[in-house]
């Protein structure tokens, strides 16, 4: 089942994508949280008309997610290869023992087409970073590993946009992470019945080239290893978000390094999810 946010008539709604994908069955309940609401309930409110999928507005599928969200670093073998070569060689700490979680804050969540700004002033350093996400859908504390899949709701794309410079210049990544629009998420959530997302293939182009291309397969940490160390002494909750990390073929790990420039676009893709795509423009510039 695929679960859409759309803005509707001025205001918005959440509503199940039909299987041929070309309606959306719009639900009653409030939409002003996306899909949060139904996650929370555990089940599908009365729906009500259909409205053509083509021309939609989609909004984020949690244009405000409850708090922060997880995300891991350095999550694939190849890309943690690729950072021990980049401006991250003097600290790049082992990775094989724990992961590597930080968060971004709720509001720099943005939606699929939505226009990304980057912001000159502050950084010259900023890069894109395709990943899974995972949306816990029964929550818990101390989840044991054998159990975590059973508490996951679903999943979506996220675009973990880093400003590096910022992320260097403090030691931590939290700053550097949270910027404005610096989260983009969609195109919509697909539940866990739908898409086996520890193999699944993750891509990512700039501008048409491409840039990242690997399977979750190639996780260090796969996905009942995040959701146990992020449950450790935690409580997750309906509707939290684990970014799951992001592969090889990042601007910094590049050669020169390549950042991203007014008028790039940033598409990624999930084999059984869709497309995420979102164009960078700078501050004060059309």
């Amino acid at each position: 089942m695929r679960i859409a946010t759309v803005l509707h008539q001025g205001r918005p709604r959440v509503g199940r994508i039909s299987a041929d994908g070309a309606t959306l069955e719009l639900y009653s309940a409030d939409g002003s949280r996306g899909a949060l609401a139904l996650i929370e309930a555990g089940s599908l409110p009365d729906s009500g008309e259909r409205v053509a999928l083509a021309g939609a507005q989609l909004l984020a599928p949690l244009p405000r997610p409850r708090r922060n969200i997880f995300c891991v670093g350095r999550n694939y073998h190849a890309h943690a290869r690729e950072l021990r070569e980049s401006v991250f060689k003097d600290n790049a700490k082992a990775v094989d023992a724990w992961p590597i979680v930080f968060s971004k804050v709720p509001e720099c969540v943005v939606g699929p087409g939505a226009t990304v700004t980057l912001p000159a002033a502050v950084s010259q350093q900023i890069d894109y970073e395709a990943e899974l996400a995972v949306v816990i859908g029964r929550g818990g504390r101390n989840i044991a590993r054998a159990d975590a899949m059973a508490h996951v709701w679903g999943y979506t794309i996220v675009n973990d946009v880093t400003a590096r410079d910022v992320q260097m210049r403090h030691g931590q990544w939290h700053l550097g992470k949270s910027f404005d629009g610096f989260c983009p998420m969609g195109p919509w959530l697909v539940t866990a019945d739908e898409l086996d997302g520890q193999d699944t293939r993750v891509r990512c182009w700039v501008n048409g080239e491409p840039r990242q291309d690997a399977r979750t397969t190639d996780l260090i940490f796969d996905i009942p290893s995040l959701i146990e160390t992020c449950s450790r002494g935690i409580t997750l909750y309906p509707g939290d978000v684990i970014a799951t990390g992001t592969p090889a073929g990042v601007g910094m790990g590049l050669s020169p390094p390549r950042w991203l420039a007014h008028g790039d676009v940033v598409r990624i893709e999930i084999d059984g999810i869709g497309v995420l795509e979102n164009r960078f423009i700078e501050e004060n510039r059309a």
